[in-house]
């Protein structure tokens, strides 16, 4: 294993760890914001910073046709490039790529797909996607992978699933190891428990620096989701990180580590803080809504983010309604200050060995919603 990662302590299957990358060190378990094309929108990556985030998500497809890896490389690297000095994971590409629905065809060596920028033509393989990953210098590399659509006969899962191995171990292959960089493979197979059992299995032949269970959060329910975790987390080797792809909402987090996983991404907070969403920790918030065009109070008085201490409801409100850049800003600035204070609660949790106490606090609280009107 190239890279360092350490259990602190256990809580049942929670683990509390520290993954060691050639940028930094990652306090598991740990959210990743997402910042597809070299950026996290409507954030400065300082201001990422300042929320606790550790470790942000880049994405291969959107940054190899714009504005090229090697542009990027170039220019010294992604960390350099969008001035963010701390570890970096890089999505393989496969997810987007799969996503192009009569712009691609998959072969047994990879896929050829036709921009959604220009309608060029590319070619994308798991050597090409390792290669990429390279250039742009990001700390964690994820083997290129199909992501089996949701929902699957078990005949389609089986062949997805069985292509993204053979593309795992050519990923393998493909990957320069050096210190404070690895390489994760994704575990697929869909909801299929037989599935999931070899497509574990078939990774940790290969042997990764970590293991992500992908092909999850696309449709099939937080309660499937996480029986799906019940069967494959335990299969996963325990001193490697995991990692749930995509997910999600901070009860999925929660569920999340309770079964073991360590690391998380989703667009969500900075999405929903585009659309005015804020998510809190007496759950969500629709900033839009008539009701609180004249509400003084802040949108979560125990929250210490800017929008929270600076701002209050009407104002978020108003720059929602006027389609104000700030809105976005100070929304999504929340929305991660929100996810990072929520690992961190976890991750003491954890610690302390008071697990179940801090999920069921986190649920009775989630439950309550919104304050009520003033």
């Amino acid at each position: 294993m190239t890279l360092g990662f350490e259990i602190l302590e256990n809580d049942g299957a929670a683990r509390r760890g520290r993954v060691t990358l050639a940028h930094g060190t990652v306090e598991t378990p740990a959210f990743m914001p997402v910042g597809t094309a070299a950026t996290v929108k409507a954030m400065r990556p300082e201001s990422v910073a300042e929320t606790g985030a550790e470790i942000l998500l880049g994405n291969t497809y959107h940054l190899m046709l714009r504005p090229t890896a090697e542009r990027i490389a170039e220019l010294g690297g992604l960390h350099t490039f969008m001035n963010w000095p701390k570890p970096i994971l890089t999505d393989s590409g496969g997810f987007q790529v799969m996503s192009l629905a009569g712009r691609r065809k998959i072969d047994a060596d990879g896929v050829t797909f036709r921009s959604h920028i220009d309608g060029s033509e590319h070619r994308l393989t798991p050597a090409r996607s390792i290669e990429i990953q390279d250039l742009l210098d990001a700390d964690i590399t994820m083997a290129f992978d199909e992501c089996t659509p949701h929902p699957a006969e078990h005949g389609t899962a089986a062949e997805s699933m069985r292509l993204s191995m053979r593309w795992a171990k050519l990923s393998r292959s493909a990957f320069r190891d050096r210190p404070g960089y690895g390489l994760f493979g994704i575990v697929q197979g869909s909801v299929y428990d037989d599935l999931r059992r070899e497509s574990v299995s078939a990774l940790t032949d290969i042997g990764f620096d970590g293991y992500a269970i992908g092909g999850l959060a696309v449709g099939e329910g937080q309660a499937e989701m996480f029986r799906v975790l019940d069967v494959t987390a335990p299969l996963l080797p325990d001193d490697r990180p995991r990692y749930l792809m995509g997910v999600g909402k901070p009860a999925d987090l929660v569920g999340a580590v309770r079964r073991g996983v360590d690391m998380f991404d989703c667009v969500l907070p900075s999405r929903s803080g585009r659309t005015g969403q804020a998510l809190t920790r007496r759950g969500p918030v629709n900033i839009r809504n008539a009701r609180h065009t004249a509400d003084p109070r802040p949108l979560d008085p125990d929250c210490a983010c800017p929008a929270c201490t600076g701002y209050s409801r009407a104002y978020l409100h108003h720059l929602s309604k006027a389609d104000e850049i700030l809105g976005p800003m100070l929304l999504t600035w929340h929305n991660l200050h929100y996810y990072q204070e929520l690992m961190a609660g976890l991750r003491s949790a954890i610690t302390a060995r008071t697990l179940d106490d801090f999920a069921a606090a986190f649920a009775e609280q989630q439950a309550t919603g919104d304050l009520p009107p003033p």
